[in-house]
């Protein structure tokens, strides 16, 4: 997997800023549903498809962490585009997950095991391009075996920083230490 243009400038630029500031990190590529993990040095580990929020978006809907998943509207499921500590914390169904934004109920972990056999989330997340990856309610999914041996032996410390590209507005927007780096 081959970060995009987009996704190689965030790369560049945290790993040239030390944005992380000693941290793990991951880069979470909306448009090709794709997560990049680094290490603290920012030296890749690993490079896995996702799954992300139903609708595009870069935005939560306001008090969307406050309402049910039964009570979401179809375009409150978005995945919001931003830099996040991520740290693991209170569990969702029995399981800790890594929290990327705890205001917004917005976690990265693996596909839920009560997921619905008709969704086809593991299919999806096998299948050779992007355009079925659009699943969930706002959270990030991302193979069961990535998370168990890598993810979360990498953020389980101190946590690290999640930065997710948008898909709908400009990357300079939604980060904007990016200007003063020249694209490419």
């Amino acid at each position: 997997m081959t970060p995009s243009p987009e996704a190689q400038r965030v790369i560049a630029w945290v790993s040239g800023a030390h944005d992380n500031r000693g941290l793990p990190w991951a880069v979470v590529d909306k448009v090709n549903a794709t997560l990049f993990l680094f290490a603290p040095d920012g030296t890749q580990q690993a490079a896995v498809p996702v799954l992300i929020g139903i609708m595009p978006g870069d935005e939560a809907s306001p008090g969307v962490g406050t309402k049910t998943l039964a009570s979401l509207g179809p375009a409150e499921k978005t995945t919001p585009a931003g830099r996040y500590l991520a740290k693991f914390g209170l569990p969702v169904a029995g399981e800790r997950v890594l929290w990327v934004d705890y205001a917004t109920s917005v976690a990265l972990h693996p596909i839920p095991k009560d997921a619905g056999a008709r969704e086809k989330r593991r299919e999806r997340m096998l299948s050779p391009t992007p355009d079925d990856n659009r699943i969930t309610f706002g959270c990030i999914n991302v193979p069961q075996a990535f998370y168990t041996r890598q993810l979360r032996p990498t953020f389980r410390r101190k946590g690290g920083y999640v930065y997710i590209l948008p898909d709908t507005k400009p990357i300079d927007q939604v980060f904007p230490r990016l200007r003063t780096q020249a694209p490419g």
